[in-house]
């Protein structure tokens, strides 16, 4: 078994201009690791997700609202999601995001 290794997580995605852009950079049946190109303005809608999240911002800044908080985040900014929580994302700069899905070990 080998394991896998992103030297450089920004090198990963280019920001679109006036848009947004998602790639997934690794998955198995723990994981899934997804990356974010946001234009400034960009948002991913109020959602949810089945399974917990972390929540890497490598450059910029989003303001994010977990349930009915929201608050901004930059850069090397780290947040866990659970579960069932709603939660969206607005890029207030050209930003990169990096998220993991953690899926049951079971």
């Amino acid at each position: 078994m080998s394991g896998t290794v992103l030297h450089d997580l920004r090198a990963e995605v280019e920001i679109p201009e006036d848009g947004t852009i998602s790639r997934v950079l690794y998955k198995d049946d723990h994981i899934r690791l997804v990356i974010f190109g946001f234009d400034r303005g960009q948002e991913l809608t109020d959602h949810t997700a089945g399974v917990p999240v972390v929540l890497h911002l490598v450059e910029g800044r989003l303001e994010l609202t977990l349930g009915s908080e929201s608050s901004e985040v930059g850069p090397e900014s780290w947040v866990h999601i659970p579960a069932g929580l709603t939660h969206a994302v607005r890029a207030l700069e050209p930003s990169v995001m990096v998220l993991t899905l953690l899926r049951s070990a079971s």
